[in-house]
């Protein structure tokens, strides 16, 4: 029996020099954290000398997944994100999850107060999808894409948030890395730039961007923050941390991006008493 060959999938094939036409231009956008934007950047030729210079932002188009244990700051960090791109006059696509969408844009309202913003203003410019509430949603991806596709033609969405993907695969963590690919893949045919919730067990590696699923999400999406914290405990940790005994330190790292250059040191982070998150300096300065 004559074995058969496999056959070239033609359109999977590209030239670079074809494929660069089509590649969307690299640019930053501005994500309402303080000290968080020009820790992404870009290289370029000054006097025959290469240097970076600071992308303004996330790289446009990623698809960035932010984790951490409980209470590190991660649904604050993509509220304010959300807030900011309303604040533009883009419109974001928020899917909530976790918790009812009457309690989410409770949350918005509050931290567009705190960064100066009037919410009337800008409300209608952020869409929630409610997964919370309705488990088709949650339990069938292929009906949540869906309603999110219709979303993204009808109100022209730039954005998309999910807090939190972990809630999609809840109880089925064998399935994490078949659920984010097809989130991951649904985020490039759209062209969105995408931030993912995902949450960490409580005992794994606090400054890695190992979650629920293992690495599923960090090794699919295009770039991963991690959130971290730790309570003082020691003389060394308050030498260290240059803080007493007792306070909570909070950490903020890049855990890798390959659509740009990114700065790769832990900073400390802040969440504020009016509830925003605030990048710092590197740990040790």
């Amino acid at each position: 029996m004559e074995e058969r060959k496999p056959e070239a999938v033609e359109e999977s094939i590209w030239i670079a020099g074809e494929a660069i036409k089509k590649a969307p231009k690299l640019y930053g956008i501005p994500t309402g954290v303080e000290g968080l934007d020009d820790l992404f950047y870009t290289s370029e030729s000054q006097d025959g000398k290469v240097v970076r210079k600071s992308l303004g932002g996330l790289p446009a188009y990623a698809v960035v997944n932010i984790t951490g244990v409980s209470d590190t700051g991660k649904s604050l960090m993509v509220e304010q994100y959300t807030v900011k791109q309303a604040s533009r006059g883009e419109a974001v696509a928020f899917i909530t999850v976790e918790s009812p969408a009457v309690f989410v844009v409770s949350g918005l309202r509050e931290r567009a107060k705190a960064m100066g913003l009037d919410f009337e203003s800008i409300e209608n410019n952020i869409i929630l999808i409610d997964a919370a509430s309705h488990g088709r949603l949650r339990e069938n991806i292929p009906d949540l894409l869906a309603t999110l596709a219709h979303v993204i033609k009808t109100y022209k969405v730039k954005h998309t948030i999910i807090d939190s993907v972990t809630g999609l695969y809840e109880a089925k963590e064998m399935q994490a890395r078949v659920v984010v690919r097809q989130l991951f893949n649904f985020m490039k045919k759209w062209y969105q730039t995408a931030l993912f919730v995902s949450q960490k067990r409580s005992g794994h590696e606090e400054l890695t961007a190992e979650a629920a699923g293992g690495y599923a999400i960090s090794h699919i999406v295009d770039c991963s923050i991690v959130l971290s914290k730790d309570i003082i405990l020691t003389g060394g940790q308050a030498k260290l941390y240059k803080k007493p005994i007792g306070e909570i330190v909070r950490l903020f790292r890049i855990d890798g991006c390959r659509l740009c250059g990114h700065d790769t040191k832990t900073h400390f982070m802040e969440i504020t008493e009016l509830g925003l998150v605030k990048i710092g300096p590197p740990l040790g300065k």
